[in-house]
C-alpha cells in the first residue's frame, strides 16, 4: 500500500472515496468539495486542503481528510494554550495538521477505511509531520474504534463534552415533555408560548422544497447573527445552494415568518438516525426565538421521522434544560515535540479530572424526572 498527499478532495474521484466505520455526509466528498470549491476553505482561510488517501493496486482504500491550518478556528477543540506556550518558547505552532470536518464539531469517521488502513493512515499522518517540521497533528472528533487506534499509536487524547437528545420512541413533542421534571417541563411551554403568542408562525421544510430564495434568506439571516456578534461567517451563500442542490436528502430548514416577513430561520442536516443542527440566524430579535428554531423545531421534526438522536451543536449547558444530555467526545493529538508532549500530556490528564468531575455534576441536575422529583 502506498500514501498518497491530494491538493483538495476535487482530485479523488466520486467512486474513488472510500467508506468508513461511522463515515457520514460531514466526510463525503460532496460536502467536503462544496467548501473548497466556494473558497470556504483553501486560499487565505488558513484552511489548506491536503487529503491523505491510501492506494493499493491504482485503488483508494482509505483516506484522512487533512488540513494544513495557520490558526484554530473553526475546530470547536481549542487549543489556544497550547500555541500560545510554544509562543512564549520562541516556537512555531502554526502550521499544524488537522483532520477533521472543518466547522463541524460532529463525531464520526476521521480514517476512512478498514483497521489495517486507518493505522497506515496513523503512521502516514505522523510522517507528515515529522518530516515537514510541523508541530503536530490533531483528529478531531473521530469515533471511539478509531480513538482507541490513535492513543495505541501514542497520540494524546483528550476528552470533551456535548449535549445531545435521545429518542426515546416518543409520540409526540407532548410525550416528551412528559418525561421532564415539572419545572422544565413548564419553562419550555413558557418559552414556545412567547413566540406564538407575538404571532411568529414557523414552517419546517425538507431539502427538496427548499427554494433558491429560502437559501437566500436563511443566509440573510446567518449573516445577520455573526455581524451582529462582531465577526464573518466561515461559510457563503454558494456553499449552502451546492449542499441544498446536490445534498437535499441530507438538510432541513426551519424558517420563522412574523407580519408576513420572514425574520428568521435555522439550518439542521440529516445524516443516518441523526438530526445535527448547525446554523441559524435572525434579521429580528423575537424573545426565545433562538430556542425554538434551533431545538424545539429541530426536537419536533427528530420525533416526526422518529430519528434516534439531535445533536445541537458543541457546547451549550442551557441545552440540557431543554432536554439534552451530557455525551462525551474525543479529539487525539501527535505533538512532534517531546518536551512538549510530555507538558501537554501532564495537562491533559489533568483536564480529565475536571471533565470527569464535571460530567457527574452535570448528571446530577438532569431535565428529566426522577424517584425524588416530584411529577
Amino acid at each position: 500500500m502506498q500514501l498518497q498527499l491530494y491538493d483538495g478532495v476535487a482530485a479523488i474521484a466520486q467512486a474513488a472515496w472510500p467508506a468508513g466505520e461511522g463515515a457520514g455526509v460531514f466526510v463525503g466528498r460532496e460536502w467536503l468539495a462544496a467548501l473548497e470549491e466556494t473558497g470556504c476553505v483553501g486560499g487565505e482561510t488558513g484552511w489548506r486542503p491536503l487529503p491523505l488517501a491510501l492506494e493499493r493496486d491504482g485503488r483508494t482504500v482509505g483516506l484522512a481528510p487533512a488540513y494544513l491550518k495557520q490558526h484554530n478556528r473553526g475546530e470547536y477543540v481549542f487549543d489556544w494554550s497550547w500555541s500560545e506556550a510554544y509562543a512564549r518558547a520562541g516556537l512555531d505552532y502554526y502550521p499544524k495538521l488537522v483532520v477533521a470536518s472543518p466547522f463541524t464539531p460532529v463525531t464520526g469517521s476521521r480514517l476512512l477505511g478498514g483497521a489495517d488502513e486507518q493505522a497506515h493512515l496513523i503512521a502516514g499522518l505522523r510522517q507528515l509531520v515529522d518530516d515537514n517540521g510541523l508541530s503536530s497533528a490533531h483528529v478531531l472528533f473521530p469515533t471511539a474504534g478509531e480513538a482507541s487506534r490513535l492513543r495505541e499509536a501514542g497520540w494524546l487524547l483528550r476528552d470533551g463534552v456535548q449535549f445531545h437528545w435521545r429518542n426515546r420512541a416518543y409520540a409526540d413533542f407532548d410525550d416528551f415533555l412528559a418525561t421532564l421534571s415539572r419545572d422544565k417541563r413548564k419553562k419550555i411551554r413558557q418559552e414556545r408560548r412567547k413566540v406564538a403568542d407575538v404571532g411568529v408562525t414557523v414552517r419546517a421544510l425538507d431539502g427538496y422544497d427548499i427554494a433558491v430564495t429560502d437559501w437566500e434568506l436563511f443566509f440573510r439571516c446567518y449573516r445577520q447573527t455573526y455581524l451582529e456578534h462582531g465577526s464573518l461567517p466561515y461559510l457563503n451563500l454558494d456553499f449552502f445552494q451546492r449542499i441544498g442542490e446536490r445534498l437535499p436528502g441530507h438538510c432541513a430548514m426551519f424558517v420563522a415568518s412574523h407580519e408576513g416577513r420572514d425574520i428568521a430561520a435555522s439550518l439542521c442536516v440529516r445524516d443516518g438516525d441523526a438530526l445535527y443542527g448547525r446554523y441559524w440566524g435572525a434579521l429580528e430579535e423575537v424573545p426565545c426565538l433562538h430556542f425554538e428554531l434551533c431545538y424545539y423545531q429541530g426536537l419536533e421534526y427528530a420525533i416526526r421521522q422518529g430519528l434516534e438522536t439531535f445533536e445541537g451543536g458543541a457546547q451549550g449547558e442551557h441545552k440540557q434544560a431543554r432536554g439534552f444530555e451530557p455525551e462525551r467526545t474525543v479529539s487525539a493529538h501527535y505533538i512532534a515535540d517531546s518536551r512538549f508532549r510530555s507538558a501537554i500530556a501532564d495537562w491533559l490528564r489533568r483536564e480529565r479530572d475536571g471533565v470527569a468531575d464535571y460530567v457527574d455534576q452535570l448528571f446530577s441536575h438532569s431535565a428529566y424526572k426522577t424517584l425524588a422529583r416530584d411529577e
